[in-house]
């Protein structure tokens, strides 16, 4: 690693150090580096335990457990200084503990985590927050074989790097990473490689899990709640057809949501339907988030006469933490309970008549985005 000096136009070679000269240990600095940056190691990680031990008939414990966004589980195993010969077969060991963990091992795992280091969150929620999922039922964690193992270190061994590689070519999903500390004065800095596999076969083992998880979404759409999805729909679409085109052209499907564009690019009217709330939108994506915002605040500013032309409140969301805006009309209602269906239908039909009726020509106006 160089530090470039820039007035002089050249660059100084930093010294690599080592963890211990540095005083560095492995589980009280090396672990919660990486706890608190999972994202170090490349790609978007939610950490749900550290020291986990929770295996039966054994003490041993695992440093991190993680998740990636495919929903399978990931074996972090750190070593500072030297990887020693037996961290492959520890870690593997590990992997095939936690291949038994069912989904909810997992959530209650992940909620002793948050018990300790975030107070109140709710296991369910992050879960669903990480991988996109519209609700926990819709979450699949540790399918199959999809276990994989991260190795950690500043070297590693070559029995360990000749045993990763030899296992990876029968498809487990194994990484190492060689941590290196350079320091500059009082400056400490911190490099991290992946050495293992090259970044050519990382592209071609990452479409190996795209492949896979395609094939679990495509065996999860059999599921039950799938079904009742496109049952409820086509309740839904019976009834309202007659009285709107607004869906005439739109079929049932297994998603928790159905969709038409209003006329204006990027701005659509949906209605959604969750386990516990139903609910009528607007929802506002033009391409940036910018332009939502300037449209959002556009119509905000006629609220209380749009509420008024609607007939009731409506939830007004700028999501500033996300790009897109929404404009919402809902109430309580289960979609997975085929005796709610007639109240939620007829409540959806006519809010979403309204919603159309208030704000199409108003959206009409709008400055073009």
């Amino acid at each position: 690693m160089f530090k470039i000096e820039k007035d002089q136009n050249r660059i100084e070679k930093l010294k690599p150090r080592s963890f211990s000269e540095l005083g560095f240990r492995e589980r009280a600095h090396l672990q919660e580096w990486l706890a608190n940056k999972p994202d170090a190691l490349g790609e978007e990680l939610l950490i749900i335990q550290k020291e986990f031990a929770g295996f039966s008939d054994t003490s041993e414990r695992l440093d991190l457990l993680a998740i990636d966004k495919q929903g399978s589980l990931v074996i972090i195993e750190n070593k500072l200084d030297d990887t020693g010969r037996d961290v492959t077969w520890q870690a593997m060991k590990y992997a095939s503990y936690c291949s038994r963990l069912t989904k909810d091992d997992i959530r209650q795992i992940f909620q002793s985590y948050l018990d300790r280091h975030s107070f109140g969150a709710k296991a369910e929620d992050e879960l669903c927050a990480f991988l996109d999922a519209d609700e926990y039922q819709d979450v699949v964690l540790n399918k199959g074989v999809t276990q994989r193992i991260m190795l950690v270190a500043a070297n590693f061994r070559k029995e360990v790097t000749s045993t990763v590689l030899w296992l990876s070519s029968f498809k487990l999903r194994i990484q190492c990473f060689r941590v290196t500390p350079f320091s500059r004065g009082d400056d400490l800095f911190l490099t991290i490689d992946q050495i293992i596999p090259t970044k050519d076969a990382e592209d071609f083992m990452i479409g190996l899990a795209n492949k896979a998880q395609d094939e679990v979404e495509g065996v999860e759409a059999e599921k039950t709640r799938y079904t009742l999805r496109r049952e409820f729909w086509s309740s839904l679409l019976a009834v309202i057809n007659p009285r709107t085109d607004l869906f005439r052209t739109v079929a049932p499907g297994i998603r928790n949501w159905l969709s038409v564009n209003t006329g204006r690019r990027g701005i659509s009217l949906a209605l959604v339907v969750r386990r516990e709330r139903a609910r009528v939108e607007i929802y506002i994506d033009v391409g940036s988030k910018e332009s939502n915002e300037e449209l959002f605040d556009t119509l905000i500013r006629d609220r209380a006469e749009i509420e008024e032309s609607y007939g009731e409140t409506l939830t007004w969301e700028r999501l500033d933490d996300k790009r897109a805006c929404r404009i919402k009309g809902e109430r309580p209602g289960n979609v997975f309970d085929r005796e709610q269906w007639p109240e939620i239908i007829d409540y959806m039909v006519d809010a979403v008549i309204r919603l159309d009726r208030t704000f199409r020509d108003r959206l009409a106006a709008l400055p073009a985005k």
